[in-house]
């Protein structure tokens, strides 16, 4: 078992920066961000893989958002910068519980999930 808790939502400007953070308690191999606007499907975000080196973006935050993954204090972490309005959503932190090489952007691939932070930007 994995148990996930992400921080670091919140209220922001346009043009702002936020960090979120995940904790995982368990062994977590690939990991991933997703997000979720209302009236819209939950859509992948940012990934790393288990060792922490390889990284991959959707095109919508490309250039403005780094994921890292710590792997000694098992955390995975997002930085956001230049949000925008679309930006906003739930995000939420995903793991997967077994070994895979690469990244998947597929919800499904994931075992674990938190319980999300909202990510609020205003214009």
């Amino acid at each position: 078992q994995v148990q996930l808790l992400e921080s670091g939502g919140g209220l922001v400007q346009a043009g702002g920066s936020l960090r979120l953070s995940c904790a995982a308690s368990g062994r977590a191999y690939a990991m991933a961000w997703f997000r979720q606007a209302p009236r819209k499907e939950r859509e992948f975000v940012a990934g790393v893989d288990w060792s922490g080196d390889m990284t991959y973006y959707a095109d919508s935050v490309k250039g403005r958002f780094t994921v890292s993954r710590d792997v000694a204090a098992n955390t995975l972490y997002l930085e956001m910068v230049s949000l925008k309005p679309e930006d906003t959503a739930v995000y939420y932190c995903a793991a997967r519980g077994a070994f895979i090489m690469g990244i998947m952007t597929e919800r499904r691939k994931y075992d674990y999930w938190g319980q999300g932070t909202q990510v609020t930007v205003t214009s």
